[in-house]
């Protein structure tokens, strides 16, 4: 039987950038909204132009929290989401989410708009938005 060796480093380097790349994600709203909490399924109502309650804001497309906050609220890939978007557009519908370049973007719009609803890293939260669902 032949033993196969791995470098520690590797190992380390391995989970390291596994628990890298899986941030808790946090969707947010105003302060002032009366929304308290909400169920996974309510929120992909929004972000995937189902309901227009809410005015839904997007981190920017090639962006890693993008990807993994679709692939964690609805189990879709981006360009999954962008084809349900163009689906909805088309048929005038609904008009997709603004595209925000940076979770401060985002933070400043929710502050602005009690109507606004997106989603940021946990660790970024701050008296400025309120957390109505955090994604594990």
């Amino acid at each position: 039987m032949r033993k196969i060796i791995v470098p520690a480093a590797f190992v380390c380097a391995a989970l390291l950038s596994a628990t890298a790349a899986s941030t808790e994600i946090v969707v947010v709203v105003n302060p002032k909204n009366p929304a308290s909490r909400m169920f996974s399924d309510q929120a992909s109502q929004f972000f995937l132009g189902k309901s227009n309650m809410f005015v839904p804001l997007d981190q920017a497309e090639k962006s890693p929290i993008r990807a993994e906050f679709y692939q964690k609220l609805s189990g879709k890939d981006v360009s999954q989401v962008k084809a349900a978007w163009a689906k909805i557009i088309f048929t005038g519908k609904g008009v997709m989410p603004a595209e925000l370049h940076s979770t401060a973007e985002v933070k400043k719009a929710i502050a602005a708009d009690p109507n606004a609803i997106g989603y940021i890293e946990k660790s970024a939260v701050d008296d400025s938005v309120k957390v109505i669902l955090t994604l594990p």
